[in-house]
């Protein structure tokens, strides 16, 4: 029988989102392909430095432990290399003991064709131009900015938050507001459309299998009260009264709960954000990223009219 994906958490993960590849990429430019190469077969005992997602990766994968029988996520590298010039990667995957084993090496093709090949519901990648083409076919994409951040060891917890519009939720009511210029059109557009859940974003099908994950959580909080829950999950949205209500309406008709929402108004989303902590946070502009990506894991979700080029 083969190994079934449509039950689980599917991430597929670049190599640039997983490893600091800047001095690889670098000798690659520089030198070409052939150097490259040779680089890489010389060092491919040498582990690679932690990249931006990596603690993130080593979190949610620790969420098999829910579930031993039948882990719950599984993460499959999608990588630019070759086989040969890969195998540093999958190298330094084993030395870091993440559980990996899936991987396809392309040779510099684009992997967002084999997306849904795998049932992925969230691909992440350091190159833009790759996450651009996975978002613009319709597949759940997420650019990793560059920062310098530390990963606390001590710290078990798993923190995600999310933007609403144009992540969670499609760009309906930000089309509103950016075609009519006015936060007021904006509030009535979404009083008026208050009981109506909105369509979903890229990233609602993720959402949908954390938050199972979560109530599998629940189920072990009840079963041991010592357990201690590793998944919150946090909405850190521009949005503030009356236009919260939507939201909430939405997780509720979606049947998700979350552990946090932070409706801001305007306010710069930062100041929150370095006090919750989250060990990824996905906005779809990159405005409000700006901050936020210098000093914790952040993900551009270059989805909707925010990230439309004006060619007028």
């Amino acid at each position: 029988m083969s190994y079934d994906l449509k039950n689980k958490l599917v991430i597929g993960l670049s190599s640039s989102a997983l490893f600091d590849l800047k001095d690889s990429d670098k000798i690659f430019r520089e030198h070409g392909e052939k150097v490259y190469r040779e680089y890489q077969r010389q060092h491919q005992e040498n582990p690679l430095k932690k990249g931006v997602a990596f603690s993130f990766i080593r979190r949610i994968l620790t969420l098999n432990q829910l579930q031993k029988s039948e882990p719950l996520v599984e993460v499959i590298l999608l990588s630019r290399n070759d086989p040969d010039t890969g195998l540093r990667v999958m190298n330094s995957i084993e030395h870091y003991k993440l559980n990996i084993t899936r991987a396809m090496f392309l040779q510099g093709k684009p992997p967002y064709v084999y997306i849904p090949a795998f049932d992925i519901e969230l691909f992440l990648s350091a190159n833009s131009q790759d996450v651009t083409q996975a978002v613009n076919a319709g597949y759940p994409a997420g650019l990793i900015l560059s920062g310098n951040f530390t990963d606390d060891i001590n710290d078990h917890e798993l923190r995600i938050a999310f933007d609403f519009d144009g992540v969670l939720a499609d760009d309906e009511a930000e089309t509103i507001y950016k075609t009519s210029g006015k936060i007021q059109a904006f509030h009535t557009h979404e009083s008026e459309k208050a009981n109506i859940p909105h369509n979903p974003g890229p990233l609602k099908k993720f959402l949908d299998r954390i938050s199972q994950i979560q109530k599998i959580e629940m189920d072990h909080l009840t079963k041991d009260p010592l357990y201690k829950s590793v998944l919150k999950i946090s909405i850190v949205t521009a949005r503030n009264a009356p236009s919260h209500k939507r939201v909430i309406n939405t997780m509720r008709t979606w049947g998700i709960d979350v552990n946090e929402a932070f409706f801001m108004g305007g306010i710069e989303k930062s100041n929150v954000l370095n006090i919750l902590k989250p060990h990824i946070f996905f906005d779809d502009q990159r405005t409000h990223l700006e901050k936020p990506s210098s000093t914790l894991p952040s993900v551009h979700i270059p989805f909707g009219i925010a990230n439309k080029v004006d060619t007028k």
